[in-house]
């Protein structure tokens, strides 16, 4: 929580920016009442960048469309069915929502949206306390009266729910009965796994109740909707919290249960590591590498997926053979798994393939450490990896989380030795595009034969014989490619 004074002082300036101010003396002009809302109110107060202004208004969806377009270099509707528009003002992305009282009816996967009268009861109806608090950059519309109305025309702070004291005390609540609240939209149950993640914040223990009472609800969410707020909650920079939430709580049997189905018990003479915190260390030391290796770049969605998801093949595969605990070909099982799932939370294919290619091979690196690669096996591991070769080192890296300090410094020393190989056979190589010395319309050219299932073998044959051996060059390429047809008959 960062100083009163710097956050009333951050609150200032952004009402007294454009374009708080265009806002505010357009909707003032128009009769109407604005508010900001919500995640800028919240953050100037934790001294977090302010980057999307959220509103909130007492005008209907077409009247705050009239009010700035005027003032917009661009609208769009968010949700105009949820009262929700959206523009862009110079530099600045706003959004402005009618006051809504929105309740879910317990059978659609949609809430029912109604609009509200009051910015109270907007704020009211909001997820949690640290997200309902409000600044009023308007006065009241006529007839409204409200005795901590400011008479100076100053800017007001809204609290309805305790949120600045939450803040304060680094907690995570609800306005309203946590159940109600979440009764009437159980993804906030998700939600609260989030905002704990991001906020760092602890969460009350009538909410964590509540989340495990009406955990079977979150069923009645779309996958879509699903999918997007896990999402968010790994793109955090720790989002170990937020899961550790979800598996107690029951949520994540149900959106996600390959994860918490790691929690292994291992029986008095078959001891293995608990898979199911190996995995969070996983995630959490890719998370580090990432940021690390890329300080600038977003957040890898794919990398953390295959962090957290990399293992979930060994409940399956789980063996106990005397005294010893084994998982044969849980990288297969696991990429198959992680596979189903993502495709039935609705992720994107590139994801999932993504996701699967990289679980399918995490286990590839294991064994160089034990003998040397031919520089082939390592063109194979470049090649078989392709795209996903920096992901992979990632996750190879995270994996090795055991205590044995000589152990994790042996294989840490032969993965950087991997890594310098690579980079010293890209250099001769260009191994970005491996390719075979000849391509189809040569091997067609040479052979004298036309389009068919000749030339892909050909061409299959040439690209082992450039992984096996490096860049053959044309005239021997050439050779090789005479001499297999030959032996072809």
């Amino acid at each position: 929580m960062t100083d009163m004074a710097e956050a009333t002082a951050r609150l200032h300036a952004l009402v007294a920016a454009a374009p708080t101010r265009q806002l505010a003396a357009a909707f003032t002009a128009a009769g109407h009442e604005l508010s900001l809302v919500g995640g800028p109110v919240r953050d100037a107060f934790l001294d977090r960048a302010v980057t999307d202004l959220d509103f909130a208004s007492s005008a209907a969806p077409d009247e705050i469309l009239a009010i700035i377009e005027p003032l917009a270099d661009a609208t769009w509707d968010v949700g105009r069915e949820f009262g929700t528009i959206a523009a862009r003002i110079g530099d600045d992305t706003v959004e402005i929502t009618t006051y809504r009282a929105d309740t879910y009816d317990g059978l659609s996967r949609k809430p029912q949206v109604a609009f509200g009268d009051t910015l109270e009861g907007d704020l009211g109806r909001r997820d949690f306390t640290v997200n309902a608090m409000a600044l009023r950059v308007t006065p009241l519309r006529a007839g409204r009266r409200d005795r901590a109305e400011p008479t100076n025309g100053a800017p007001q702070l809204v609290d309805v729910g305790g949120g600045l004291e939450h803040l304060l005390r680094g907690v995570l609540d609800t306005p309203q009965a946590a159940e109600r609240s979440f009764d009437d939209d159980p993804l906030r149950m998700l939600r609260a796994a989030r905002f704990a993640a991001q906020l760092g914040f602890a969460v009350a223990p009538r909410v964590v109740t509540a989340m495990t009472q009406l955990a079977e609800r979150i069923r009645d969410i779309s996958a879509e909707r699903v999918r997007d707020e896990l999402s968010k909650l790994l793109l955090t920079s720790d989002p170990v919290p937020g899961i550790r939430l979800l598996t107690e709580t029951g949520l994540l049997d149900i959106v996600l249960p390959e994860v918490p189905a790691l929690r292994l018990e291992a029986d008095e003479h078959a001891h293995h590591k608990d898979v199911y915190e190996h995995s969070l260390t996983v995630l959490q030391q890719g998370i580090e590498l990432e940021q690390s290796r890329h300080p600038d770049a977003d957040p890898d969605l794919i990398s953390r997926l295959a962090g957290l998801l990399h293992d979930i093949g060994k409940p399956a595969t789980r063996q106990i053979e005397g005294r010893t605990v084994t998982f044969y070909q849980h990288d297969l099982v696991g990429a198959r798994l992680a596979k189903k799932r993502l495709k039935e939370l609705r992720f994107d294919n590139e994801t999932v393939k993504s996701v699967a290619r990289l679980i399918e091979l995490h286990l590839r690196f294991y064994g160089y450490g034990e003998q040397a690669w031919t520089d082939s096996a390592v063109r194979r591991y470049v090649r078989d990896a392709g795209p996903l070769l920096e992901r992979l080192h990632i996750l190879t890296r995270s994996d090795v989380t055991t205590r044995n300090r000589r152990k994790a410094e042996r294989l840490e020393f032969a993965y950087d030795d991997l890594e310098q190989r690579i980079a010293e056979l890209r250099e001769q190589e260009e191994m970005d595009a491996v390719r075979p010395d000849l391509d189809g319309e040569q091997i067609m050219a040479i052979l004298g034969i036309r389009p068919g299932r000749e030339v892909g073998e050909a061409y299959r044959m040439l690209l082992e014989q450039r992984l096996e051996h490096g860049p053959l060059g044309p005239e021997r390429a050439e050779a090789v490619l005479r001499d297999w047809w030959a032996a072809r008959g």
